[in-house]
């Protein structure tokens, strides 16, 4: 079950496409003011009108994608969208230079307001899925025969989806603390801080951390990428509420250099948390799948 050639052209052209669209020539509307600013609803450029327009854009994106990557659009043109996004976040300065420019009494303040940013770009991801939904319903492409599976009741798959909700959300916290960090110091307070990692262990972390949690989701509870993804939105506020509480915060501005953070989760901007999140999400749900073809067919 190798990929074809054909297979890996529609994907490099789906990722493309969004990188294209919004990578590159939205760029200049969410782009920060100043020398490494941060992508962030908090201080980016993104304004009123910048931010609905994004997820008009996404919409079309996943549109495009869908037939520029025929007839596997459905499958592949999801990509597009969190790939534009995940050069923002490649582009973007890091969550140290977020801070530097907020005063250490109103630190707690904006983590509390981060908890809430992984939605929005949550929602334009969705933006993009919805407009490969759109373009499949105008253009279907022939399904492959499936095999007759026995059928599960609805509330099983119900609680399946909701065990790998919360499931991704906690195991994916232990895996970017694992993949993602920078170099870790002992603390005698909080056991251990964890300096501001690099753009490229960042995308690494995030990545292979969704990666297998997709993975796991789908070859134990048998899901789709869909509940890994959304829980990359709640990853940040769970590690907020977790490890960016005030009187660590505090320990941290009293003890340590900006650089350095309690968790490795929190020195992950939202942008990138749930762009790449996504992107690994949708690789892990499918290294499942082919790893259940070589265990029959192999």
């Amino acid at each position: 079950m190798e990929l074809s050639w054909p297979m890996k052209l529609r994907i490099a052209a789906s990722v493309a496409t969004g990188v294209v669209l919004i990578g590159l020539l939205f760029w200049p509307f969410a782009a920060p003011p100043e020398p490494f600013g941060t992508v962030s609803l908090l201080g980016g450029n993104l304004t009123a009108f910048s931010a609905p327009s994004l997820a008009l854009l996404a919409f079309f994106t996943g549109f495009i994608a869908y037939f520029v990557s025929w007839p596997h659009g459905r499958e592949i043109g999801i990509l597009a969208v969190p790939a534009g996004l995940t050069i923002w976040g490649i582009r973007s300065g890091s969550m140290v230079n977020l801070i530097r420019r907020t005063a250490v009494a109103n630190q707690s303040e904006l983590f509390a307001a981060l908890r809430w940013e992984p939605l929005y770009w949550l929602a334009i991801v969705a933006a993009g899925f919805a407009g490969v939904l759109l373009a499949q319903k105008i253009k279907t492409a022939p399904e492959p025969e499936k095999t007759e599976e026995k059928p599960k009741s609805r509330a099983i798959i119900n609680i399946n989806e909701i065990i790998a909700l919360v499931a991704s959300v906690v195991i994916a916290q232990i895996f970017i603390n694992a993949f993602a960090q920078g170099i870790r110091l002992p603390d005698g307070k909080i056991g251990s801080v964890v300096a501001q990692p690099p753009v490229e262990q960042i995308v690494y972390g995030v990545f292979i951390s969704f990666g297998l949690v997709a993975f796991i989701a789908k070859k134990f509870l048998n899901v789709s990428y869909i509940w890994p993804t959304i829980a990359s939105a709640f990853v940040t506020a769970f590690a907020i509420i977790s490890y960016g509480r005030q009187d660590i915060l505090q320990h941290l501005s009293s003890n340590w250099p900006t650089v350095f953070f309690s968790h490795s989760t929190l020195s992950i901007l939202p942008v990138q948390m749930v762009a790449i999140g996504t992107l690994g999400s949708i690789a892990g749900y499918w290294m499942a799948i082919r790893y259940n073809y070589w265990r029959k067919h192999g």
